[in-house]
């Protein structure tokens, strides 16, 4: 791949590359890059927002470079202030260990493991003393961390900031210098941390880094970033069909953007024409869906569960193939049965009873293919079937007897 190809495919999809002109001379010098990006482990489970940068690092390796999956345990302890109007709450050290065992068993369905350099920032941090913490405290001032926006707005809005959350961008900027980083990846939000990096690395003595920063992913809703507390996610440990499900609900302006961040099949070039067939009516953009649900069933699954979720949404949605290629979920009810619309609730298929109530006035929910009206409609232990609101929500059940 030339120079020119390959900052073609680093740019891909990149919010902002801070330097640009530095990380050519660093791509002409012909050596490997080391690349880094960390991951605070808040939280057990990663979801596909959380792959864009990931990503990002797996081209990078494609490209010959070295990556650095950084692990914040110790920053993981303080708690990233980063977009948050009140102080966060510490993790516990074994909290962080035990979501950092499940990051690194689930980076390495897009990472190369064999290229990948697993680092926590423990390492260095354990080993500080208390006066190493305040030297390198010593290298920026208050004024300066007020000029974070959102150390700015709950500043002016006379809302707690936490000595140790001026901390934070400091720490993840002595990663940088710790693993003596070229190019340090991160979220748009995180652009004023990432510049800290450079910062501290010119401090003690090395070239500093090139920042490039990645958009933040927009969930299900296409409104707000992807997040587990929205509900607008897809978990990367979450079984084929729904990541087909769910994939095939994004809207079609979406469905670009996540193209361009999260597919490895479709390259640059044919997205472009993919979209222009599209927008003169020659492709149906549910084709172009389909085939960016494959490939993401198939990254964190396989090929044959891949095939079976596409088989199963088409049996179900186009009225094409056998539902029994539907994984069937256990629903726990009540010995004496569950009300439909409690049913469809528990099942996953409505977000809450009074949808599920609207959805039946609307004639829009039906059990294993028959439309169902009536509220008090009851489901016995035992039941096996399919349970479907509209076109897009659906769900093979069994109840069993809590």
């Amino acid at each position: 791949m030339s120079q020119a190809q390959a900052l073609q495919l680093i740019g891909r999809g990149a919010d902002e590359i801070l330097k640009r002109e530095e990380l050519q001379q660093r791509l002409q010098a012909g050596r490997p890059l080391r690349v880094k990006a960390g991951f605070d482990p808040t939280a057990p489970d990663l979801h596909i927002g959380h792959t864009v940068l990931l990503n990002k690092m797996r081209q990078f390796q494609d490209l010959g470079h070295q990556v650095i999956f950084l692990i914040g345990d110790f920053t993981g302890m303080i708690g990233d202030p980063t977009g948050k109007n009140v102080t966060r709450k510490p993790l516990t050290r074994e909290d962080v260990q035990a979501n950092a065992r499940t990051y690194e068993e689930q980076v390495f369905k897009v990472l190369d493991r064999d290229r990948t350099e697993v680092r926590f920032n423990s390492e260095w941090f354990g080993k500080m003393a208390a006066a190493d913490m305040i030297r390198l405290a010593g290298q920026h001032t208050v004024a300066r961390m007020l000029e974070r926006d959102d150390f700015a707005r709950r500043y002016a809005a006379q809302q707690p900031i936490a000595i140790h959350e001026f901390l934070y961008p400091l720490v993840q900027g002595y990663d940088s210098v710790a693993l003596k980083a070229d190019l340090e990846l991160g979220g748009t939000d995180q652009k004023f941390n990432l510049l800290m990096g450079r910062s501290l690395q010119e401090h003690y003595g090395q070239a500093p880094q090139v920042v490039l920063t990645m958009p933040l992913l927009e969930g299900l809703d296409g409104v707000n970033k992807m997040s587990k507390s929205l509900g607008n996610y897809i978990g990367i440990n979450e079984p084929a069909i729904d990541m087909v499900t769910k994939t095939m609900k994004i809207g079609d302006a979406l469905m670009w953007r996540w193209i361009d961040l999260l597919s490895f099949d479709i390259g640059v070039d044919q997205a472009r024409s993919l979209r222009a067939e599209v927008e003169s009516g020659a492709l149906n953009p549910r084709d172009v869906k389909l085939r960016l649900a494959r490939e993401l069933a198939t990254r964190f699954h396989d090929a044959a569960q891949a095939d079976a979720a596409i088989a199963g949404w088409h049996a179900v949605v186009r009225g094409q193939g056998d539902t029994s290629l539907l994984p069937l979920q256990d629903v726990i009810v009540p010995a004496e049965g569950l009300r439909i619309g409690a049913l469809l609730t528990a099942a996953g298929v409505t977000p809450s009873n009074s949808e599920a109530g609207r959805k039946l006035k609307e004639r829009a929910v039906k059990v294993d293919g028959a439309v169902v009206e009536d509220p008090q409609l009851q489901f016995q232990p035992g039941f096996e079937g399919l349970l479907q609101v509209g076109k897009r929500n659906f769900a093979r059940v069994r109840l069993l007897a809590g």
